[in-house]
């Protein structure tokens, strides 16, 4: 079993190690970009073209300014652009040029052209354009994978859901505390009230009830007695138990939802980014577009090679816009704002994007749908000299008395309970006390019919059919009353499902809960479909069968038993009220834990995702009028855009699209 143990803490380990990859890469651009940014000062002030733009002439010039110049923008072209350098040769090797190389060929270029100029060529020097080139792609690119820094650290966050010590019985009855991972199947471990159970195991004595609510989705804590199977990482309650251990290390129950997550987030693919498409179009038309210049300018219009060469690096660098590598960037920053203003935290950008796409919503029911604590719904009245809050009142005050969940919730009913004498707890039937002088027994429907007293009220049937828990209140003998109770919905859960039925997206509940909870919530709610008495195994695989259908499907949960199911799904938006690990696998995060602003989710990636659209083509749809000025189509007519000139284009361009950004609306 060491064995097990260990296997799993590898693959955690390689997990954070992905992780801790991922922040340092984050952390690298963040330096190269500072750097990059302090160096590209000097190269400005030094640079003829800034010069000139500014009426200063030549005089910042001195005796060996353009080898300082050139020094500079060396190291900025090494030091800044070694990424897209490096991220070029990965893309030409895996024959999918995209961004990466559509910047390395526009510095490059501009790098090996300006160096000629400095060294005696006759043409413009393009080292300003290079530095900030550079500068706005690292600063793009930095913004960008600080957004997708959802790398999930959902295995860690369910490994510590596992207490680090078990309360072990020796042979001679000593109980020593002992590591969980030297426990051994046949161990006994004592478990004390309000503990988290250390492995899987049996019940080999005592009595309790057990929350299984973030593991199973159970939203009743469950009784447990002599022989009944307990799961590791549940919550003990009111009673201390021995249990005897079956599952440890890799057979757990909690490991293998490990490895179901595990397996879920492996398989989902990526999309494709929207601006590598654009940059590999644009790498063609750079490169095609840089070749036909050359060659027409020398080959058919007589044109000297210098005067030839400099057309082509226009067209070169200019088909690689500043503003391309922040057309995305910009708007996931900005949307990334919008979203935490209304409560979204996005954490998988590439997922939140795909919302715009869904066409079905599976919402988990406890935590979610409900407030996961348990409430009364409705209180029926047999004794007209009662009234329903009298009744309450007085049931209220003798479950004040109990630990029960049931009692408690009865209890939290009303403010001021009354004094209650002669206190005592009807073995698994309820329990009773005196009231004012009344004698009060708040006791289940067994109890009631073991008396002999008929329950005539069709009412109650309702109930029972409803799946809801339902006690009787005796007052002095008296069946005076019922009070049922059942896991609280959510007052926005309704008006969550009218919303996304507005938008033509069907609505779905995936439930551990049984068949008649199920189909009330259902039923109070709107839901299109119910997914009932679901095993937590289960839930990725319904997830799998609704995707099936051919429909884009978010997962809606909160617990541990919801982690597969959020990482299989299309997009995975968890309430922020949940788990740890819940809210470490989904890709998108709801702070309020209201399930309306799933709705949020949907509006703001179509919103998101036309604003990146209209970037993209202020970005790069310039080029159309840009491109062939720079060629030189129109210079017959006087009419050559120059570098000056193509460096106002890419500028204009650049504040269009930060412009434009920052009109993103979220309704």
């Amino acid at each position: 079993m060491q064995h097990d143990h260990s296997e799993r803490h590898s693959s955690q380990g390689k997990h954070e190690g992905h992780h801790d990859h991922h922040a340092m890469m984050v952390e690298d651009f963040k330096k190269r970009f500072w750097i990059s940014l302090v160096l590209t000062v000097p190269i400005l002030v030094l640079s003829p073209m800034i010069q000139q733009f500014l009426g200063l002439g030549a005089e910042l010039a001195f005796p060996g300014s353009s080898y300082v110049l050139w020094g500079l923008s060396s190291a900025i072209f090494f030091f800044g652009g070694w990424p897209f350098l490096k991220g070029f040769y990965k893309e030409i090797r895996s024959g999918r040029p995209g961004m990466m190389t559509l910047i390395s060929v526009a510095i490059t270029t501009a790098y090996v052209y300006s160096s000629a100029v400095v060294v005696g060529l006759e043409g413009a020097i393009f080292f300003w354009e290079l530095a900030t080139l550079i500068d706005v792609m690292l600063v793009g690119h930095w913004i960008e994978m600080r957004s997708v820094m959802g790398a999930s650290r959902a295995l860690e966050e369910l490994a510590r859901m596992m207490p680090s010590e078990a309360h072990r019985v020796e042979a001679d009855g000593r109980v020593v505390d002992v590591a969980v991972e030297d426990l051994q199947h046949g161990d006994r471990i004592v478990v004390k009230p309000g503990e988290k159970l250390p492995a899987d195991g049996v019940v080999v004595e005592g009595q309790t009830s057990v929350n299984e609510s973030m593991l199973t989705g159970e939203s009743v804590p469950v009784s447990k007695k002599t022989g009944d199977e307990v799961i590791g990482g549940s919550i003990n309650g009111e009673g201390s138990i021995t249990v005897e251990v079956q599952k440890t290390g890799s057979d757990s129950f909690l490991s293998q939802v490990i490895d179901l997550v595990r397996q879920a987030q492996e398989s989902k693919s990526n999309t494709q980014d929207l601006a590598n498409r654009a940059a590999l179009w644009l790498t063609i038309v750079a490169l095609g577009g840089g070749a036909v210049t050359l060659f027409v300018w020398t080959a058919v219009m007589g044109a000297d090679f210098a005067f030839a060469m400099e057309r082509m690096v226009t067209v070169m660098v200019i088909a690689c816009p500043h503003a391309l590598g922040l057309a995305v960037p910009l708007v996931v920053a900005v949307s990334t704002s919008r979203a935490a203003g209304n409560g979204l935290l996005i954490r998988n950008r590439t997922a939140f994007e795909a919302a715009r796409n869904l066409q079905a919503v599976i919402f988990d029911k406890t935590g979610t749908l409900t407030e996961g604590r348990f409430g009364i719904t409705d209180t029926l009245v047999f004794d007209e000299t009662v009234s329903k809050t009298e009744l309450i009142r007085l049931a209220a005050s003798v479950e004040a008395r109990s630990e029960h969940p049931i009692a408690q919730a009865i209890a939290a009913a009303t403010e001021q309970p009354a004094d209650v004498k002669d206190f005592a707890a009807i073995p698994g039937k309820g329990a009773e006390g005196v009231v004012e002088g009344r004698n009060i027994k708040v006791v289940s429907p067994g109890y009631v019919r073991d008396l002999g007293l008929d329950i005539e009220d069709p009412r109650f049937e309702d109930l029972s059919e409803q799946g809801k828990t339902v006690v009787f209140v005796l007052i002095d003998g008296t069946l005076s009353g019922a009070i049922a109770l059942a896991d609280v919905i959510r007052p926005e859960s309704k008006e969550a499902v009218a919303r996304l039925k507005e938008m033509g997206i069907r609505t779905m509940m995936l439930t551990g809960d049984n068949k008649k909870v199920a189909a009330w919530v259902a039923k109070e709610i709107g839901l299109d479909e119910v997914f009932a008495e679901v095993l937590p195994q289960q839930k990725a695989e319904k997830v799998k069968e609704v995707q099936a259908r051919g429909l884009s499907v978010a997962m809606t949960g909160d617990g541990v038993n919801d982690a597969p199911a959020l990482a299989q799904a299309d997009v995975g938006i968890a309430v922020g009220a949940g788990t740890d690990v819940a809210i470490e696998t989904a890709d998108v995060i709801l702070v309020r834990s209201n399930p309306v602003d799933v709705t949020t989710v949907v509006t703001l990636s179509r919103a998101t995702y036309s604003k990146m659209i209209q970037n993209l083509w202020w970005a790069a749809g310039y080029n159309i009028l840009a491109i062939p000025l720079a060629a030189g189509v129109l210079f017959n007519f006087g009419i050559l855009l120059g570098p000056a000139v193509g460096a106002v284009f890419m500028s204009a361009s650049t504040v269009i699209v930060s412009i434009n950004a920052r009109f993103l609306k979220t309704d």
